[in-house]
């Protein structure tokens, strides 16, 4: 049989990308549409119709490029879709709505311990549990019948093969339903009923079904396209850094940078996670890798904090013509005292009840670019000590180019070999390599230099300000 080409479609929380991969590993096609909040009038909810009309197209326009094999669904871990007789029994909701303060606190009263679920309480709709806590209140025959809850990167390939599963990396991460430390779903998760509602479990490579009658039609892709279960996006970057041998089976820590900045620890053999797992931060929850290992995880809205923060300049942090001018602005920021404190998202990272903000904003750009780096650099070395990151670090995604941040994360962990990658998709590599894991990458990975300056005392600075040191 002749090798066939593999889409990755990653269902992402700001936009919605697919990914067309030769089987050697070359990325041949790639399609981008922005993600539109849908208000039902009750909830805000996700845009599965949009979704759906886009994907129709693309697979489609993606047939006529080679002869497709097989689907791999990604999506981020903070939604679900309930589905009941063949269809949606309700729209997904959105993790940005905030439900009322009483169903939130009534849940917080159902919640099981961190050392249960190795998740935090967190805010907005972020743990996937509240979410559906507040549907049934809403919707009080939403879970009869023969109702099945599947993760969101499932729901893509229920839609395209009419099989539906749960994978174990997108039922933990922070959703509440599962215990990373006993391989089953949480008590609560028993206890409220939703356990059994739950998909079967399959793993996130498994070939669950072929290609529907439907999506034959309406792609024209052949009826014997395999739709594999699918994965979590960021433990799909995992996967994708655990190809390069600087971080196979070593100790790592990869920071995955796009909306959310998310470190995730890829523990040595010799680690203890036993203190890890009984301990709760702010930010910090126990990821689960698709093979079911613990993965000690710290994550904050950086992307959309350094969206917010950049409002009024006329380029972005990652434009690759303003790197230059961002570095030369830091000696600036160092002698004026500007910074940026958290948290610009209330109710996400490490410091959630904080009103975050400018300190002495600089009027000029590249000084002020240059705080925003520093700030992104200093979250990102306080959220790495959370989790007791040492040794490799891998910086991907969005931010990776941004050399302020990047070189000022090796200044202030000297003690760490700081990589880089910036290559463009390394979630979606990550997924293909779940069913191609001969595929290598097809770039190394980047060295970063310190900066020419000492940040420690503007560290120190910046942790007393936040109360973290006398």
């Amino acid at each position: 049989m002749p090798l066939t080409l593999t889409v990755v479609l990653d269902v992402g929380k700001t936009a919605t990308k697919a990914t067309l991969w030769a089987p050697d590993g070359d990325c041949i096609g790639r399609q981008v549409r922005a993600n539109r909040k849908i208000e039902t009038g009750t909830y805000l909810s996700l845009d599965v119709e949009g979704i759906e009309t886009w994907l129709a197209a693309v697979l489609s326009e993606f047939s006529s490029l080679g002869r497709i094999g097989s689907i791999v669904p990604v999506a981020h871990g903070a939604a679900a879709a309930i589905i009941r007789d063949g269809q949606l029994a309700a729209p997904p909701l959105d993790y940005e709505f905030e439900p009322p303060e009483a169903v939130r606190a009534d849940y917080l009263n159902e919640r099981d311990a961190f050392a249960l679920n190795g998740s935090p309480a967190m805010g907005m709709s972020l743990n996937l549990g509240l979410q559906l806590y507040y549907l049934e209140r809403l919707i009080p025959d939403l879970m009869t019948g023969n109702a099945t809850i599947v993760p969101w990167a499932q729901y893509w390939a229920w839609r395209l093969c009419g099989v539906a599963a749960c994978e174990i990396s997108s039922l933990g991460s922070h959703t509440d339903l599962w215990s990373p430390a006993n391989g089953r779903p949480s008590p609560m998760a028993a206890r409220l009923g939703w356990a059994k509602r739950l998909a079967p479990m399959r793993h996130a490579a498994a070939a669950i079904g072929t290609l529907s009658p439907e999506w034959v039609g309406r792609t024209g892709l052949p009826a014997n396209v395999l739709v594999h279960a699918g994965v979590h996006d960021s433990n799909a970057a995992l996967h994708a850094a655990r190809a390069y041998p600087e971080i196979s089976g070593q100790e790592a820590t990869v920071v995955s940078t796009g909306t959310w900045f998310v470190a995730m620890r890829s523990p040595g053999p010799e680690a203890d996670l036993i203190s890890v797992l009984r301990t709760a931060h702010a930010g910090c929850l126990i990821n689960v890798d698709p093979a079911g290992d613990a993965v000690p995880t710290v994550l904050f809205m950086g992307g959309r904090e350094i969206e917010l923060l950049s409002e009024g300049l006329t380029h972005r942090l990652d434009d690759p013509d303003a790197q230059a001018a961002t570095t030369a602005g830091v000696e600036a920021c160092l002698t004026s005292g500007a910074m940026v404190l958290p948290t610009m998202v209330p109710g996400t990272g490490a410091f959630p009840d904080r009103v975050g903000g400018w300190v002495d904003r600089p009027l000029d750009q590249a000084q002020a670019s240059a705080a925003i780096a520093l700030y992104a650099a200093l979250a990102v070395d306080n959220a790495l000590d959370l989790i007791g990151s040492r040794d490799r670090l891998l910086i991907e995604g969005r931010f990776a180019g941004v050399q302020t941040f990047v070189r000022a994360l090796a200044t202030l962990r000297p003690g760490a070999r700081i990589l880089s990658s910036t290559a463009d998709g390394d979630v979606s590599f990550g997924a293909l390599r779940l069913v191609r894991p001969d595929v290598a990458p097809s770039r190394l990975l980047g060295g970063a230099s310190s900066l020419d300056t000492d940040l420690n005392g503007y560290r120190a600075l910046w942790r007393r300000r936040l109360g973290l040191i006398a």
